[in-house]
């Protein structure tokens, strides 16, 4: 079994690191909040759409500061929760900690490209399967791949990894199993920790972790179902967003072919139907 980095090594490695906000998405926030009256549904859409806000927003709402006594996976309900006047300070304090050069958002820009598709149509795919967890679905595509910039800031070469990870992924070896190996972790382990320093609630952290151990949760009957089902949704939605070929630069989804039949027994799909699912999703949008 390859060797991971300790719970503390981990908490090292991420230490200082944030997942870098859009520069477009801090653009719009920037003209919406000198409006005379800041549109507070405006401010939560904009946010939704990008995980490093989102995840600074839901680590305030979630602090002992506020004391819930149950943890918000809502970005909607965080931003009304806080108001638009903490809102717009914690963008204001995270515009402010530099630029990214040129190189960087073009490499980032294959993380973003993904994070809004695959949220979006975890959310649809829960309202088509049934599933009342869409919300939570959404927020979990937003953040599944959080650790990939986190690793990118750390590993100057680590698109190439990943993308050598997704090339040789299947039923013997799990995505993260390369950059195990090479790295000695892997953004489903730094994505873990990330959620959990922005206190999401710990059934999220959880499928964050286990979002390439598909095959191993779905072949183990004793597994929570709730961690099946969200698992279920983004693994669908990754395929049908094609992440293979964005982030790892695949022509097949080498992944999804060793655990397609399990997932579409669980959520109860057959082929055929999830073909003209996957097809009517794409047609709805830009993936």
């Amino acid at each position: 079994m390859d060797k991971e980095l300790s719970s503390e090594q981990i908490q090292k490695f991420l230490q200082g690191i944030s997942v870098p906000p859009q520069p477009q998405i801090m653009v719009d926030l920037q003209f919406e909040q000198v409006m005379p009256n800041p549109d507070l549904k405006a401010i939560a859409r904009l946010i939704s759409q990008d995980p490093g806000l989102s995840g600074a927003l839901l680590k305030i709402v979630n602090s002992p500061y506020f004391g819930l006594v149950n943890k918000v996976g809502s970005i909607q309900r965080a931003v009304n929760l806080l108001g638009s006047r903490s809102v717009i300070n914690m963008v204001n304090a995270l515009s402010i900690r530099g630029e990214m050069s040129d190189e960087t958002i073009v490499t980032l820009n294959r993380f973003w490209d993904t994070t809004q598709d695959v949220a979006m149509t975890c959310m649809t795919l829960a309202k088509r399967v049934g599933c009342e967890l869409m919300d939570e679905a959404y927020t979990l595509g937003l953040f599944h791949n959080c650790g990939i910039p986190l690793m990118l800031k750390r590993f100057p070469n680590y698109m190439e990894v990943l993308e050598e990870s997704y090339a040789s992924a299947g039923p013997e070896r799990r995505v993260v199993d390369t950059e195990n190996r090479l790295l000695n972790t892997n953004h489903a382990v730094v994505g873990y920790f990330t959620a959990k320093s922005w206190n999401l609630p710990m059934h999220l952290c959880e499928a964050i972790a286990n979002h390439h151990n598909a095959l191993a949760v779905f072949s183990d009957d004793s597994r929570d179902a709730q961690l099946k089902n969200l698992l279920a949704i983004l693994k669908m939605a990754e395929h049908i967003c094609r992440s293979y070929q964005i982030l790892g630069n695949q022509s097949e989804d080498h992944e999804w072919s060793s655990i397609e039949a399990l997932v579409l027994d669980y959520v109860g799909l057959s082929e055929y139907d999830f073909e003209n699912l996957r097809e009517t999703i794409r047609d709805l949008g830009p993936t």
